[in-house]
């Protein structure tokens, strides 16, 4: 009689490459949210707590968030969440504006029925979640429908510039809508671009995300001066 053979099958385990990838989606959303500052060094030893991760993963994740744009390594200091100065910000939007611009009108002139329904179908999403006031899952289909606008474009460069100069204005862009009268703009904006899509008008296009990108810099700029006025020590009297 032949011995029974038993297969024990081994726990498990989460791969490495998805601990790090998790730790990196989980720290990207924190760093647009302004839960951690701009300009404030990253607690490895909070961060591997809060995330459940342990350093090894989460400075991968660093590293990868690093390359993104959203995070400076520093000699000596390790890394730091993105802060930029009111100049970085105009010289970024100047050209993110461009950009925005570049893929709305190529979108309108090559999107597919089932790409324009899949941005039809984003919008609708995004407009329940501002009827709601939910900003966060607001900014992630904002974000979404940006992308499928962009990948709509259908070319790859274009692609991979706007992505990575995007990255640097994520938080910016979250926080823009945190002031009601310009987060209904933003949303009017996005009804316009919708109903370019759906005309296949470029120039249309063009013109509404133009004005779109130019608002959203405004309101940054407006935001990062009123934080610094709100830094200054009081003059004494």
């Amino acid at each position: 009689m032949s011995a029974e053979i038993i297969s024990i099958a081994p726990k498990t385990r989460v791969p490495r490459a998805a601990l790090h990838e998790q730790a990196a989606h989980r720290l990207r959303q924190m760093l647009v949210e302004n839960r951690v500052a701009p300009g404030a060094k990253l607690n490895e030893r909070a961060l591997s707590e809060e995330l459940k991760v342990s350093r090894t993963p989460l400075r991968e994740a660093i590293k990868m968030l690093a390359a993104e744009g959203l995070v400076e390594l520093l000699p000596n200091r390790g890394a730091i969440a993105l802060a930029l100065s009111e100049a970085d910000v105009l010289n970024t939007f100047e050209v993110m504006a461009g950009l925005e611009a570049q893929s709305g009108e190529l979108a309108a002139q090559r999107i597919s029925d089932a790409e324009l329904a899949e941005v039809k179908a984003m919008h609708f999403e995004m407009l329940a979640a501002y009827t709601r006031r939910d900003l966060p899952n607001y900014y992630r289909l904002n974000a979404a429908i940006h992308n499928a606008i962009n990948a709509a474009a259908k070319n790859p460069v274009l692609t991979a510039t706007y992505q990575q100069l995007n990255a640097r204005l994520q938080a910016l862009r979250f926080s823009s809508n945190k002031d009601e009268e310009k987060w209904q703009t933003a949303m009017q904006e996005h009804e316009r671009m919708i109903s370019a899509l759906a005309a296949r008008d470029a120039a249309a296009m063009r013109s509404v995300l133009l004005t779109h990108l130019g608002n959203k810099r405004d309101v940054v700029v407006q935001q990062l001066r009123a934080a610094a006025a709100a830094s200054r020590p009081l003059a004494k009297a």
